[in-house]
């Protein structure tokens, strides 16, 4: 797990707005020092040597991650096998 900036505030349009202080894609995910994914960037924005990035939410409660630290992880998070749902 890679720290790559900190969650400045939210923007009006509910999108999260992060100080980047290394380089990350688009479609990338963020997530808490936990490693929980809390966010996807969608954008871009800013100048090239500080940039920042516009992200999508992926919590309900993402005000109490302002002012925090965020990371990507490098490695795949590991998905639940849902073959366990049933039809009717």
């Amino acid at each position: 797990m890679q720290e790559i900036g900190e969650i400045m505030h939210l923007a009006s349009s509910g999108r999260v707005i992060i100080k980047l202080t290394r380089p990350l894609d688009e479609g990338d995910y963020v997530c808490d020092d936990s490693g929980r994914k809390i966010g996807k960037v969608t954008e871009l924005i800013g100048p090239v040597s500080a940039p920042f990035a516009s992200a999508i939410s992926l919590t309900n409660n993402i005000r109490k991650y302002v002012g925090a630290k965020v990371y990507f992880l490098d490695e795949p998070v590991i998905k639940r096998n849902k073959s366990r749902r049933h039809r009717r």
